[in-house]
């Protein structure tokens, strides 16, 4: 069944979201609902790379994280240059860099240590592009070229050439860690002339207090995240509930890190729910 589903999703990607996520439509800025497309040889590429066997673990987390509707969503396509910030254990790594295929061109970006407003995250900021690179020597990945920066070695000659960059489930460190304006303005100086940000991120309640939402517990309120994205450059052209989990209440003590896959807490209620509930946004960069 897993397999056919997997298969299923890749062809239906390649014309139009599938009929049972149609509540996962794109709400674009101005109102309107579109369905994000897949062409043909992207689909049945993603397909293939969904079902390979060095994705035999990560597979368990498709249901949460939605991999082909999250790209299809933020038009990333094979052949293009997509920035991946803060890949940690490099989970859409496995997606992307076989998706992109030898045509594409795969960036792992990390923060600035010295941007951070305290040592600890300093310090583990500064640990990150070591990390990632000695993890990934054993995940024997065929496609696009990988290269791995952390923001303040960018090579001038990378400004401006890339098509995405895509922030996954990282914008509470970048709040937290005080570097959001160096970052923030680090990926934009990256970005094509019409390039995007793609932004997937745990939710906090609309009404959530400012004391729950410093990024400390791991969810945001999503009309900050739009404000803040904004302000640093951007313009908001899409959002989405592929990610979207009704059942998270999103109020945890312990913060998002209580929920699957981490279940901090020991707390085996908790499993069912799933992973977070989570914001899926796309920018433009703005003139």
């Amino acid at each position: 069944m897993r397999l056919f589903s997997i298969l299923a999703a890749g062809c239906a990607l390649a014309t139009a979201m599938p009929a049972a996520a149609d509540h996962h439509m794109n709400q674009t800025s101005g109102g309107q609902d579109t369905m994000p497309t897949m062409d043909v040889t992207a689909g049945q590429r993603m397909a293939a790379t969904l079902l390979h066997t060095r994705r035999a673990e990560d597979q368990s987390r498709d249901e949460w994280r939605h991999p082909a509707e999250t790209l299809a969503f933020f038009e990333v396509e094979p052949g293009m240059t997509v920035v991946d910030y803060m890949p940690a254990g490099g989970w859409y790594t496995r997606v992307l860099v076989p998706y992109l295929g030898e045509e594409g061109r795969y960036v792992g970006l990390t923060p600035d240590p010295a941007a951070a407003d305290n040592e600890r995250f300093g310090e583990y900021f500064g640990a990150l592009p070591g990390r990632f690179e000695e993890a990934r020597g054993g995940w024997n990945l065929d496609g696009a070229p990988v290269s791995v920066y952390a923001s303040q070695d960018i090579p001038d000659a990378m400004k401006g050439t890339a098509d995405r960059v895509l922030v996954f489930r990282e914008m509470h460190n970048l709040l937290r860690s005080g570097v959001m304006y160096t970052e923030l303005t680090r990926m934009r100086d990256l970005l094509k002339d019409d390039g995007m940000l793609g932004i997937v991120q745990h939710r906090a309640k609309a009404d959530a207090p400012a004391s729950y939402t410093t990024g400390a517990n791991g969810y945001l309120r999503q009309e900050d995240v739009i404000a803040l994205v904004e302000a640093h450059g951007f313009e908001l052209v899409g959002m989405s509930d592929i990610n979207a989990n009704p059942k998270d209440s999103a109020d945890h003590e312990g913060g998002v890190w209580q929920l699957p896959p981490s279940l901090s807490g020991e707390n085996e209620a908790l499993r069912s729910v799933g992973e977070s509930d989570r914001m899926t946004l796309l920018f433009r960069k703005r003139a």
